[in-house]
């Protein structure tokens, strides 16, 4: 996939090569990190704008595609996804990347800021957008970890995507504190709707908040961040389990990841069953009809972090179906006390 390259902005990207190989990476920024630091050539960066570049379109064509009604059957959205990941592997082995090295290197960027200034700069010049400002590093997110607590190599990487960044969200938070963020947005907006028991119109437009936050496809518009509850979640399983797979992953790791993943996909199960009660209440044609509703929706909104004690045994496990975001977020604490060096 070619993308336009303005003369000028090659003579630019030329000259910010010329310098940049010149001098040695730990110069090139007066707060770079330590030589032991893993860290990228600029030929490295460059190669990930390139790749940025070319998944970023393959991720908007095939979501747009996958928010297209006559693709909304879960066979649908399977195959969708199934092409997706194929195109983006193809899309990367002829840039000579193999997924793992593309994902390390993005994590590399969002968590460096030397390295992000860099690509940042290239990212500028090759598609002629305004370079980014400089600001003070924002504090972390609920339910994020820095990075300086992950462990080491390909297992940290995924885990870092889990709970520090990832460059496809909206503010490059990890999965999971933007699906935390999310399901707040959609349990405030259920809690909106149960205020107004005797208006119809202000409980179905709450209703359509709360499809907006868990997942933004159904909904067109609302005060979610864009990005879904449902695929954060939906990320935080599978990067966790990315996180397993790796041949340095321990016991300790692959033991938590099922955990952690279990509990997000019981997160997005709850989250389409609020989805359908919300779209109940947008059907419905009285004040009395929806407001019998709205207390389900409030309950399940509820659920997507808190999970359900679906035994009554007193406790909210992982497994069975009870498990929620906060049962992932204190897996994913106990699997990096796991890994912690004595």
């Amino acid at each position: 996939m070619a993308f336009p390259v303005r003369p000028r902005a090659v003579l630019a990207l030329t000259c910010t090569a010329a310098v940049f190989a010149a001098t040695p990476l730990a110069a090139q920024s007066t707060g770079s990190a330590p030589a032991s630091a893993p860290t990228l050539t600029l030929a490295e960066v460059r190669a990930l704008v390139e790749a940025h570049l070319v998944v970023s379109a393959i991720h908007d064509s095939s979501d747009n595609k996958a928010a297209q009604q006559k693709n909304k059957t879960k066979e649908a959205q399977l195959e969708l996804q199934q092409k997706k990941r194929a195109m983006i592997t193809e899309a990367l082995a002829k840039k000579g990347m193999a997924d793992s090295v593309f994902s390390k290197r993005r994590f590399l960027v969002s968590s460096n800021a030397t390295l992000r200034a860099q690509f940042d700069s290239i990212l500028s010049v090759v598609t002629g957008a305004p370079l980014p400002g400089v600001v003070a590093a924002a504090p972390l997110a609920p339910g994020a970890v820095a990075a300086s607590s992950l462990p080491p190599g390909l297992v940290g990487t995924h885990v870092g995507h889990v709970v520090s960044s990832f460059m496809d969200t909206p503010d490059k938070s990890g999965f999971l504190p933007m699906a935390l963020v999310e399901a707040k947005i959609a349990a405030q907006h259920a809690a909106f709707a149960a205020r107004t028991p005797d208006n119809l119109q202000s409980m179905q437009t709450h209703a359509g908040h709360v499809i907006h936050a868990i997942d933004p496809t159904q909904a067109a518009s609302g005060p979610g961040k864009g990005f879904g509850m449902k695929r954060a979640a939906g990320g935080i399983a599978q990067h966790v389990e990315l996180a397993a797979k790796e041949p340095t992953a321990s016991a300790n790791v692959k033991t938590h990841a099922v955990h952690i993943a279990t509990a997000a996909r019981s997160a997005m199960a709850r989250g389409d069953q609020a989805i359908a009660i919300a779209k109940q209440i947008q059907g419905a044609t009285t004040a009395a009809a929806a407001a019998a509703l709205v207390s389900q929706l409030v309950s399940m909104c509820d659920q997507l972090i808190a999970g359900s004690d679906n035994n009554a045994d007193g406790r909210v496990g992982w497994g069975d179906g009870e498990g929620a975001l906060q049962q992932a977020q204190d897996h994913i604490g106990l699997l990096l006390a796991g890994e912690k060096k004595p």
